[in-house]
């Protein structure tokens, strides 16, 4: 196959890159708690910068010295992605836990009886809209996430970029352009994840809990299978 066909095919590839399981999974943890469409794609966007930066320096880096990624260096960096993701998809549950409505019972002076519903919901969006609220708009967490998933992803694309094109600036551009692709991706990604976010946070409660501790049991599970298939091939 030709190298530009080849370039050109280097976009559509890692734009399915962006589609596999611990990568969605990454991604559906850290926008589980939004309600806004563009906040959640502007994470998405976020993680596949992240993602392609890392890319581009580790594997660039390594076609340009004409090295692999250590394959010992390669399941370290997996096993963090597995641990990564199992701490995310904690985090959600334990956040739902944390927020979930309970009720408080005290008694007046007349021996009269009120039980009170309860959230700490609001203490955790007291800061987020504060009038310093300008500051956080990066998203500095989805970045380093996908700058993980990048650092992990580096040996797969070097051996990748490698066997495709004749020569290191084919290749350099070959792994800009996957990174790229992988970008677009998780743009339509978190798309397809925030459309069901912000419809269900129109209706009941549950609903929308119930999705966001969805997407927190499959994040861990997508850790644990990472953690499990890595040590199983480092054996």
């Amino acid at each position: 196959m030709q190298t530009p066909t080849m370039l050109g095919l280097a976009l559509l590839v890692g734009m399915h890159h962006a589609l596999e399981a611990d990568h969605v999974a990454a991604v559906s943890s850290l926008v589980s708690g939004r309600k806004k469409l563009s906040e959640i794609v502007s994470q998405g966007l976020t993680w596949g910068f992240g993602h392609a930066l890392t890319l581009f320096l580790f594997a660039g880096m390594a076609l340009s010295l004409g090295q692999a990624v250590p394959p010992s260096l390669a399941m370290w960096l997996e096993t963090a992605v597995g641990v990564l993701l199992v701490a995310l998809g904690a985090q959600v549950l334990w956040r739902l836990w944390r927020d979930r409505i309970h009720f408080h019972g005290h008694r007046h002076d007349g021996g009269v009886a009120h039980f009170h519903a309860h959230s700490h919901a609001g203490e955790t969006l007291r800061h987020e809209w504060s009038p310093h609220r300008h500051l956080h708009r990066f998203h500095w967490r989805a970045l380093l996430v996908g700058m993980t998933h990048g650092m992990a992803g580096s040996a797969a694309l070097v051996l990748l970029a490698a066997t495709q094109v004749r020569s290191v600036p084919e290749a350099l551009i070959y792994v800009l352009l996957f990174g790229a692709g992988s970008i677009i991706g998780m743009a339509g990604v978190s798309t397809a994840i925030g459309i069901p976010l912000t419809l269900s946070a129109r209706f009941p409660t549950w609903t929308n809990r119930g999705l966001q501790a969805a997407l927190g049991t499959a994040t861990i599970a997508a850790g644990l299978v990472t953690l499990i298939t890595t040590n199983l091939t480092g054996l």
